[in-house]
């Protein structure tokens, strides 16, 4: 007889969790006591904690399920808008590599960052890069689409890009620094107090907040100008403005939880597997489960000024040609920019990984043993 789906579901062993006290300090989560994975678990592990309840399981399916929406927002754009020679659609298609790219990415760290300390870091390095990628999609469609009429071909407009490529730069450094310092200079080469406690953890949570905060303000500079300040003529007023208004409250909100670790910090313990900072800062930055959030608004803006102001801005505009990508101006387009971005994001992310995979010369063969983490005994 063949096997009843219940049957099947429990021969299924499903990995063990933990609680803080049983796992590396590493690992740690503010104000979360339970639901830690085995900081050692096998990619097999990983992949089948995403079907029991642990403290990264809505974390891990509010990155992946809104991933396939901007998958399929992505090809409707290149197959139906015909990408390839509509130039004007490049920004846009961007955007949606960039968003597509930051959760994917996401998606991954979330999922495999318990197999060992070293991966842990690694993941969210990458983590980091794709963050940064997506601001840059982010500043390059503001660019194409939602800079104000009267800043358009202004010296602002001419160095907009180049300078988020430059942020994107620092902010992918002072993220991954945060998490261990300088690459060979402030890391442990002792393999076993490689990943100490970290002494200012304060400090590092600020250098994350401020890595992500400035690339998000300057990135926003043409919206908030737009929404809060302009007045009169060439202030692109539309109706596309309410979807700014909200994406950027939305943002704040963002801001504000990662920040301050609410409503967890008010309850430690009572919200470790569900309702965490964590998982209302992923409902409130994408769409999953009927959640509209920043993600969201955001592309409904960026498409909306798309067409709203296409024939204004193919007439006044810069235009976005292969050509100028590929040319002298490689910075102030689409693809020049993007490609310069994540191979120097690529590099420093190689950079901070490096010396976690250094092992350093044996000392002796006397050498003692080294002590049992006090997670295994437990």
């Amino acid at each position: 007889m063949p096997l009843q789906p219940s049957t099947m579901l429990s021969l299924i062993k499903l990995p063990r969790v933990f609680t803080i006290n049983q796992v590396p300090k590493v690992f740690h989560e503010d104000s979360i006591i339970s639901g830690y994975r085995h900081p050692y678990s096998s990619a097999t592990d990983c992949v089948l904690s995403l079907f029991q309840l642990t403290n990264e399981t809505l974390n891990i399916w509010t990155h992946f399920l809104p991933t396939w929406y901007f998958l399929y927002k992505l090809l409707t754009v290149v197959l139906m808008q015909d990408a390839w020679r509509d130039a004007f659609t490049w920004p846009l298609l961007l955007f949606l590599v960039s968003a597509c790219v930051y959760l994917l990415a996401s998606t991954c760290a979330h999922t495999f960052s318990s197999m060992s300390a070293r991966a842990r870091h690694v993941c969210f390095f990458f983590d980091y890069g794709a963050l940064s990628f997506y601001s840059l999609g982010s500043a390059i469609s503001y660019s194409a689409y939602v800079i104000p009429d009267k800043w358009v071909n202004s010296t602002f407009h001419l160095y907009y890009i180049p300078i988020a490529v430059f942020n994107t730069i620092i902010c992918t450094a002072l993220a991954c620094y945060s998490r261990l310092g300088l690459p060979f200079l402030q890391y442990n080469h002792d393999t076993i107090k490689r990943f100490p406690e970290c002494q200012r953890p304060k400090f590092g949570k600020a250098l994350r907040i401020l890595a992500f905060a400035f690339p998000y303000m300057f990135d926003n500079i043409p919206v908030f100008y737009r929404i809060f300040m302009c007045a009169g003529e060439g202030c692109t007023g539309n109706e596309t403005n309410a979807l700014h208004y909200r994406h950027t409250a939305l943002a704040f909100l963002t801001g504000f939880l990662f920040a301050t670790h609410l409503p967890e910090r008010l309850a430690p313990g009572c919200f470790d597997y569900i309702g965490h900072s964590h998982q209302l800062l992923e409902r409130g930055k994408m769409i999953g489960m009927k959640i509209y959030g920043k993600m969201h608004f955001q592309m409904q803006a960026i498409e909306l000024d798309m067409a709203l102001r296409r024939q204004w801005l193919e007439a006044h505009a810069p235009p976005v040609t292969f050509a100028n990508t590929l040319g002298a101006a490689l910075l102030a387009n689409t693809l020049g920019a993007a490609l310069l971005s994540v191979s120097l994001s690529l590099c420093i992310i190689y950079a901070f990984r490096l010396p976690l995979y250094w092992t350093p010369p044996r000392k002796s063969k006397r050498s003692k043993r080294p002590k049992t983490p006090a997670w295994v005994s437990n």
